[in-house]
């Protein structure tokens, strides 16, 4: 007989008991109140973060230390920055590094080695190329101070120089690593972040260790996101790769680790009992999933069929058939997502709770819907996307649209949403994607904001991309605001996004692990983290 997890799980509750764990996991843990073990996401594979958009990025957070960070509100604030200032005609900002600066191996941080990095990171980040795009000279001043000198005004280049949390990350490396090219993997793990990388318990494929940075200054400020100070509580973290959500499971719950990073939501029911355990939404983003639908063929070449969609969606009930627990989600209402500084309330007469199918019916007849297929590209490597697409298709079959699936991996997906042309043609109607929230309030680089016929859709609406074009000229976040809001009464008319709702992913940890930083992120800071007696 087959025994399933959820019977296991039964069995823990039933008995009041830990679930066990290979003996081989217990040996290689000894717990103690200054060093965390981490169960991370995944493993550990690619060490640079100009290589690996993802694979890198907590290890950077670590080890690495940038020169502006954003705050819980999506703020730039300085972090490795002194001090920094801009010439009368915009065009020439000075930067003066802070006090006290030092690589792991002792040498000072200095104005080349954040010019060297700069440079390196703007070859494969979208606001880096921006920058570098619009960039006459970014050159050394002295030891401390820095410039980047832009052939014309960018209002946006703090913004773009803190967007490393939706980008690749801008980790200030040493001069001779930062010129490695952009596609070669940097061989030293050596930064000058709050944490050092212990390369000798370096254990690929199981676990990773990074000790306290004794000589790292933090700044002074509170930790508020990523910005403020980086203060290290505890002496040693241990991240444990444990690739059976049971068996990381099972380490919690005996006090083996202090921390599972993206616990399997089957297994939240029996966390919430534990009076030792705490789930905990560590990341203000979340996921915002969205459908795309292809605007250049029928039914959706007419913008009343796509205003349909929108009415359509029932964003809750699309959620929880995707499989998302009910706690942790919510519904988007603006292109800007939610927890962006630009997400606003423009035009959403739309959203309403629960959907509202007769309007949508109603819209497709204007649209002159004449029986056409709509085919829906699932995912079936993607479970969410893949229930969320079923779920779709019997919503539009209600209303009398042809709805049909064309099941898929992700892999089959891409490659197909390529063809603009009709279904018979090898074309489609609408996918299924997701997106990082908080990557919604870049509109200069995030495609899935463009409306110049360039994104997969092929939306297009030049009043919008008129409005778009100033964004990087504006000068005020407030003048930014009202930007916002105009974009999006016009996007909520045009329709090219239409979206299905946000998710969150909770930690897991004991409750003796406290003082977690909250980010707009799925990369969490180690820093600012302590263990007190339970």
């Amino acid at each position: 007989m087959t025994i399933t997890r959820r019977e296991i799980i039964k069995a823990g509750l039933a008995t009041g008991t830990a679930l066990t764990m290979p003996s081989i996991l217990r040996a290689q843990t000894s717990p103690d109140n200054r060093t965390v073990r981490w169960v991370p996401d995944a493993d550990l594979l690619v060490f640079d973060p100009i290589v690996s958009f993802a694979g890198a990025q907590q290890h950077a957070l670590a080890i690495y230390d940038t020169l502006f960070e954003v705050d819980s509100k999506g703020i730039p604030q300085p972090q490795m920055v002194e001090k920094w200032g801009v010439s009368d005609d915009k065009k020439t900002y000075t930067f003066q590094l802070r006090d006290r600066l030092t690589f792991h191996d002792d040498s000072p941080v200095t104005a080349g080695d954040c010019v060297a990095s700069i440079r390196r990171w703007g070859q494969v980040d979208v606001s880096g190329k921006l920058i570098m795009a619009k960039a006459k000279d970014i050159s050394k001043q002295d030891e401390k101070t820095f410039t980047i000198t832009l052939n014309e005004p960018l209002q946006l280049l703090i913004p773009l120089l803190a967007a490393s949390y939706v980008g690749y990350y801008l980790a200030i490396m040493r001069e001779k690593d930062a010129k490695f090219p952009a596609t070669e993997q940097v061989t030293a793990n050596i930064g000058s972040g709050p944490f050092k990388f212990n390369q000798a318990l370096a254990k690929p494929g199981a676990s990773f260790t990074y000790d306290r940075n004794e000589q790292y200054v933090p700044r002074q400020e509170p930790a508020d996101g990523f910005a403020g100070g980086k203060v290290v509580k505890v002496d040693r973290v241990v991240t444990q790769f444990i690739s059976d959500q049971q068996t990381a499971f099972a380490a919690l719950q005996a006090g083996e680790v202090d921390l599972v990073q993206a616990p399997a939501q089957v297994l939240f029911p029996v966390i919430k009992s534990d009076p030792n355990l705490e789930l905990e939404q560590l990341n203000t983003s979340g996921s915002d999933m969205f459908l795309r639908m292809n605007c250049l063929q029928k039914p959706f070449n007419n913008v009343k069929a796509r205003q349909a969609m929108l009415h359509l969606i029932d964003q809750e009930a699309v959620m929880l058939a995707a499989g998302f627990d009910p706690t942790y989600i919510r519904p988007v209402t603006s292109i800007f997502g939610n927890s962006t500084p630009y997400s606003n309330n423009e035009n959403t007469a739309w959203y309403k709770k629960g959907g509202d199918p007769e309007k949508a019916k109603q819209l497709f007849q204007e649209a002159g819907y004449a029986g056409e297929t709509v085919l829906i590209l699932q995912t079936t490597d993607w479970p969410q996307a893949s229930n969320a697409a079923q779920y779709l298709a019997n919503t539009l079959r209600k209303i009398g649209v042809s709805a049909e699936l064309a099941p898929s991996d992700w892999a089959g997906l891409e490659k197909r949403r390529v063809n603009k042309g009709p279904i018979e043609d090898g074309g489609w109607s609408i996918f299924i994607s997701d997106m990082t929230d908080a990557k919604l309030g870049n509109p200069t680089s995030l495609s899935l904001l463009f409306a110049d016929g360039t994104y997969y859709g092929w939306a297009k609406n030049d009043e919008y991309e008129a409005l778009r074009a100033k964004w990087a000229d504006v000068e005020t976040l407030d003048d930014r605001k009202a930007l916002a809001r105009e974009m999006q009464r016009l996007a909520w008319d045009f329709v090219g996004t239409v979206m299905l709702g946000q998710a969150f992913q909770p930690i897991a940890r004991r409750k003796s692990l406290i003082g977690l930083v909250h980010v707009p992120s799925i990369y969490y800071p180690m820093w600012n983290m302590e263990k007190v007696s339970g």
